[in-house]
């Protein structure tokens, strides 16, 4: 007798996590006898504790291929709300929920915290009695899921499209660069990526030879304020300018102000004021040692929800990593994550498998230490090999109507709630 399913997201968004997304839906089609109904948590485990699941069954084939262009969490939502271990009621509730809508099989796309609450909701299911398949699907897009041996997984979907699009923010800037130095000759850019140092290294991906002033300054880099101010006018000196690549963790040792989000991590672009303004702000007070100004720029939440700048290896990726989670799930394993693994070899090819969620979620990602160069404002050209075959070769393609990107659109279509209205726990006074 099939049993239904339920899939939800958790955390930051991606430009490929609706490609996971697809991948789960159209291979839980492929098997009718051991998947349902299909359910997705309105806005992750928050929809599912409020019992608000939008059924995927009642879309339509168009909508759901469209998944593949459609970026960002826009389609099912996603969340920042974390079921801590002391949350019982929320717990129960989740049981509650899946039991009454006789769901036998759980897919939650996140990072480590998110694997951490697909654990515990598979281990407390069984502890309650209830049948239940709990599959985790990577995604991040700081690439920090794992572990530093690249054992558990590779890279996570996410991170090629993230790392694409700095390549191509650092192209674009030089081009400003170049032609404003005389009276902008410094332009500092500030790249997400807490305190890992992936997405500001993807800059490098922009100028693999060494060609222009560029300096990257991960938050790993352990470079202090004076040291940065040194190196800068050093280049400065040498070119006439230069393109500085900052880190939202790097540390300048002043008060720009914090704000935590849910899971207790920072909000960087949350803080009062940005490292690029600190920076900025460093720069132009010291003086230069040529004319003009220091400026700069935030890149916001467009690094994590443009469809122009999504890898298509990333797609392909995100989507068999999807498709492999919902293989897991069928063959009734439960408690794995999906993951990629890089073949050896110097042609880039992967292959899809699983590791125990327990282990994704203890574990912490960090840049290896090896790939920072002696210098700490650039990465090693080991890096570069790694990141290179992520961010592909091409453009991605996004379909078009009268001039408008055409995304997913899903109709509201929600299954009948069984239980009586609940309030997060985290939220009750």
């Amino acid at each position: 007798m099939p049993k239904n399913v339920i899939v939800a997201q958790s955390g930051g968004p991606s430009p490929v996590i609706n490609s996971s997304l697809r991948g789960i839906i159209d291979t839980c089609k492929m098997f009718p006898d051991k998947f349902g109904k299909i359910y997705a948590g309105w806005h992750g485990i928050e929809g599912v504790l409020k019992e608000e699941l939008l059924d995927i069954s009642a879309q339509t084939e168009e909508e759901i291929a469209l998944l593949r262009y459609t970026p960002a969490a826009g389609s099912i939502g996603t969340c920042r709300y974390k079921l801590k271990a002391k949350q019982t009621e929320d717990f129960a509730r989740v049981i509650e929920v899946m039991k009454a809508h006789n769901i036998g099989y759980f897919f939650y796309t996140g990072g480590n915290d998110s694997m951490d609450t697909c654990h515990k909701v598979s281990v407390l299911a069984h502890e309650k009695g209830l049948d239940l398949v709990a599959v985790g699907v990577p995604k991040t897009i700081d690439n920090d899921v794992g572990d530093s041996e690249f054992k558990l997984i590779d890279h996570t979907p996410g991170y090629g499209s993230v790392a694409r699009y700095w390549m191509a923010m650092v192209q674009n800037a030089n081009e400003e660069n170049g032609g404003s130095c005389p009276a902008d000759p410094v332009l500092v850019l500030q790249a997400m990526g807490r305190k890992i140092g992936y997405i500001p290294a993807a800059a490098r991906l922009a100028d693999p030879n060494r060609e222009l002033p560029l300096q990257i300054y991960m938050a790993e880099s352990g470079v202090t304020a004076e040291e940065m101010c040194d190196r800068i006018n050093d280049q400065l000196k040498k070119d006439g300018r230069c393109i500085v690549v900052v880190s939202e963790g790097f540390e300048l040792g002043t008060e720009g102000g914090e704000v935590l989000d849910s899971f207790g991590h920072k909000v960087y672009g949350s803080a009062k004021m940005s490292v690029q303004a600190q920076v900025v702000a460093m720069l132009n007070d010291n003086g230069l040692p040529v004319p003009g100004s220091a400026r700069g720029q935030v890149s916001g939440t467009d690094q994590r929800m443009t469809a122009a700048y999504a890898s298509i290896v990333d797609l392909d990726e995100a989507y068999k990593v999807g498709q492999k989670a919902a293989l897991i799930a069928e063959s009734g394993e439960n408690g794995w994550m999906a993951t990629i693994l890089r073949k050896p070899g110097v042609i880039y090819n992967v292959y899809y498998d699983k590791v125990p969620l327990e282990k994704v979620a203890n574990s912490e990602r960090t840049f290896p230490k090896e790939w920072i160069s002696p210098n700490k404002i650039d990465v090693a050209d080991d890096f570069v090999r790694y990141a290179k075959p992520l961010i592909g070769e091409d453009w991605a393609s996004v379909p078009v109507i009268n001039g408008r990107q055409r995304f997913t659109q899903f109709r509201p279509v929600f299954a009948d709630k069984k239980l009586p209205a609940y309030t997060l726990e985290a939220l009750k006074k």
